[in-house]
Parts: C-alpha cells; structure tokens; sequence
C-alpha cells in the first residue's frame, strides 16, 4: 500500500543518526567538514569506490548532514566508501549560506576529498572510482560541481576539467532545473532563497542552475519518484530535455508509487535502487 508523503518523510527521518569512521575537515569554518565511511567497516580486502554523498533540504540551516548518515552507512554496508559533505546553508543571512558560501564550500570539499580520505582512510577508497550523489537541493549541487569546468573562465568556480577519477552523477529528486523549480515554487520558493532574492537570483542563474551548465561530460543518473510532491518529477523532466537539446541522454529511472523521501530511507526498497545506481556508474 502506497505511504502519504507525510508517512513516508516521518519514516526517512526516524532512523537514529549513524556514527562516521572518520570526520576530516576541509576549511575552518565549523560546517565545512565531511564524515567518512569505510565500506562495511575498516577491513577491507581492496579499495572500494568512493560515492560522495550531499544532502538536501533545500539548502537551508536546519537541514544538516545528520538526516542522510543513516543512508551513508547502508551504501557502505554494500561495499561502498562514503564522504558525507556539510556545506553552509541559508539561514536569512547572506554571510551564512546560500550565494556564494554554499557553492564555496561543496567546490573546495570534491577538490579536497580524494587526499582527505587517503589519509583518514588509507586504502579503503579507491578515489578513481568516485560518483557523486546528492538528494534533493544535495542533487543540484553536485550536478553543479560535475560541471564546473563548463562554468566560465573568469568564475571563481571554474575548473579545467572533471574532477580526476569521477565516473558520474546520481540526482535523487535533484531540483536540477531552476527555471521548473521557480516556476512550481518548489520548497517554498528555495531556489530565489538560494540565490540572493529576486532581484540577484537573474543574473545568478547562469552559474549555478544544471541544466544551463551542459553538456555535462559525465555520465549521468536521475533516480525520481513518481509521486514526488516536494520537488515535481517533471523537474527532472525538464533537465533531461534540456542535456538532450546539447546532446547528452542522462538516464532517469522513475519509481513508480515513490515520493520525496524514500530515496533517501534506508528502510525503503528505492533506496536499494539507488545504491544499484551508484555501483552501475562506480564499476
């Protein structure tokens, strides 16, 4: 029988939070910090791929890394070495999240990650082999930060290329297409929140929204459910035609009778689907 959306966000989120292998840094402010899994613990008899997991909650303060550790730790039940990122969020004020802190800070983390988890877990991750994965407001940023190296020159953000070693990107409801999400005010209007506002959100657009930000150059998953009433599956509709109008066909996999939050409930079969996603792009 199908859950409400209501029963299925009070499911996600009744699993205590898991304990990380490993905590490391990436800058000084407090909520730049990453939690590490070791794929089903430290021994391991090779290097595991690295799935770089970011979360959602619509890139506001009161939605941290702690709702998805319990899906950290089942990815690494299934023999997968996981990076939790936190990243600023908004809060009201510019200084804390949103424009440019959060962008900041999910770029230098993919870009500090691979020695970070060398040295807290030698030899559990083999960081040729990485995917990112990122639910909801998560999934738009690490859509973004595969496709820095299409981000202008001049950008602060910009790189030469893919990060080394990325295999692909799996979305999970990603709000990966902002001019869909602005218009079916997606999470309360959180994009122009993300942005600065209104009048700042125009000229920001270019930077930051996925589907402007094509072709991507890596493989990439959309996982959605059908019955997703936080962010429409018709969002991730809108990217898929919007990589194909450039030539690229990311996939998108449509769970039938699924909302918002399964995706990220270990306690749900779609998030069995999901691992099958990132191990299909991580081999």
């Amino acid at each position: 029988m199908s859950r409400t959306p209501a029963e299925e966000e009070a499911s996600a989120f009744a699993h205590p939070p898991a304990a990380p292998d490993a905590t490391v840094r990436y800058g000084d402010h407090p909520d730049q910090v990453v939690d590490l899994w070791a794929p089903g613990g430290r021994a391991v008899p090779a290097p595991a791929p690295l799935v770089v997991l970011v979360h959602g909650g619509a890139w506001r303060e009161p939605y941290d890394r702690l709702h998805v550790s319990p899906v950290a730790a089942f990815l690494a039940g299934r023999g997968l070495a996981v990076a939790s990122v936190e990243y600023r969020r908004t809060d009201g004020a510019e200084a804390k999240g949103g424009w440019p802190h959060t962008l900041d800070d999910v770029a230098a983390a993919v870009d500090a990650l691979p020695g970070l988890v060398e040295k807290a877990l030698p030899g559990a991750a083999d960081t040729g082999r990485t995917v990112l994965a990122g639910h909801s407001a998560g999934g738009q940023l690490v859509l973004w930060a595969a496709s820095r190296h299409r981000l202008p020159a001049g950008s602060r953000w910009h790189r030469a290329s893919p990060p080394p070693g990325l295999r692909g990107v799996v979305g999970l409801a990603p709000i990966a297409h902002f001019d869909s999400a602005v218009t079916l005010s997606v999470c309360n209007d959180a994009v122009t929140e993300f942005l600065g506002g209104p009048d700042l959100a125009p000229g920001r657009l270019p930077l930051t929204d996925p589907a402007r930000i094509l072709p991507a150059g890596v493989p990439v998953t959309l996982v959605h459910g059908r019955d997703d009433v936080d962010v429409p599956l018709s969002v991730s509709e809108a990217y898929v035609r919007a990589a194909a109008a450039v030539g690229e066909e990311p996939r998108l996999t449509v769970l039938e009778d699924t909302g918002h939050f399964p995706l990220i409930d270990p306690s749900a079969d779609a998030c069995s689907t999901v691992a099958e996603e990132i191990a299909r792009l991580a081999r």
